[in-house]
C-alpha cells in the first residue's frame, strides 16, 4: 500500500464516519466528494505516467535511437479511446436492457467489443495517410 492508497484509505474512513454523523441525507453530497478526490488522484497517476512515457521517448529520440513503432496509435490515442468507449458503455449498456432486456445489454457489449477490435487492428490503416502527412510537415506539434 503506497502513499496516494493510505491518503484514500483515510478518505474513505472519514467519509464513512461524516456519513455516520450526518445521516443517509448527505449521501449524495459525501459520495461525491470522495469521488472526486478519488478522479484527482487518477488523474494524477495518469499524468506522471504519460509525462514518463513522453519523456522515455524524448530520451530515446535523443540519443539517436528510434523511437518505439506503435502499431496500433500513439499512446494517447489509444488510451483515450478505451476512456471514451468505457465511458459510453454504461448508458449504452442501460438503453440496451431498458429496450430489449439481457439480449440488448449483450448486443450493445458486442458492438463495443467489436469497436474497440476494430480500433486495434484495423484502424491504424484508415490514419495512415494522415500520420505521413503530419511526419513530413515542417511544423512541430
Amino acid at each position: 500500500m503506497d502513499a496516494t492508497d493510505t491518503e484514500l484509505d483515510k478518505e474513505l474512513k472519514a467519509t464513512l464516519q461524516a456519513r455516520g454523523e450526518l445521516g443517509a441525507d448527505y449521501d449524495s453530497a459525501l459520495v461525491e466528494s470522495f469521488l472526486e478526490k478519488v478522479e484527482q488522484r487518477l488523474d494524477a497517476t495518469l499524468d506522471r505516467r504519460v509525462r514518463r512515457h513522453l519523456a522515455e521517448e524524448r530520451t530515446a529520440a535523443a540519443r539517436g535511437g528510434r523511437t518505439p513503432d506503435h502499431p496500433n496509435g500513439s499512446f494517447g490515442e489509444r488510451f483515450g479511446f478505451g476512456i471514451v468507449s468505457l465511458v459510453l458503455a454504461v448508458p449504452l449498456s442501460a438503453i440496451g436492457v431498458a429496450n430489449a432486456g439481457i439480449g440488448g445489454l449483450v448486443v450493445a457489449w458486442l458492438g463495443i467489443v467489436g469497436v474497440n477490435m476494430f480500433q486495434t487492428g484495423h484502424g491504424r490503416r484508415l490514419f495512415r495517410g494522415r500520420e505521413e502527412r503530419r511526419a513530413a510537415s515542417d511544423w512541430e506539434d
